[in-house]
């Protein structure tokens, strides 16, 4: 088992910043994905971004630009810094890990709130 803990979220003003963390503890694995996803009331939960255990990431195309991902192996640790945020980026954020083998690990959820 993989648990994922989550930090980070909160309320901002349309233009601020904000990071989140999630870190990793339990099994892990050498070679992972690990990501960000979103989900907002009444809508599929969607794909900000993922970084590899090797560094190669993959943005959402509505976030390139402004929401920068990476991890460090060392500490089970992944970051996303989220820059000039927008209303529409309001909603849940979910840490995701997954490895080969077909495991998959969630985190509870954040809440990122953009508005004034």
């Amino acid at each position: 088992q993989v648990q994922l803990v989550e930090s980070g979220g909160g309320l901002v003003q349309p233009g601020g910043t904000l990071r989140l963390p999630c870190a990793a503890s339990g099994r892990t694995f050498s070679m992972s994905v690990m990501g960000w996803y979103r989900q907002v009331p009444g809508k599929q939960r969607e794909l900000v971004a993922t970084v590899t255990s090797g560094g190669s990431t993959n943005y959402a195309d509505s976030v390139k630009g402004r929401f920068t991902i990476s991890r460090d192996n060392a500490k089970n640790t992944m970051f996303m810094q989220m820059n000039s945020l927008k209303p529409e980026d309001t909603a849940v954020y979910y840490c995701s890990y997954s490895a080969t083998g077909g495991y998959e690990y969630w985190g509870q959820g954040t809440q990122v709130t953009v508005s004034s």
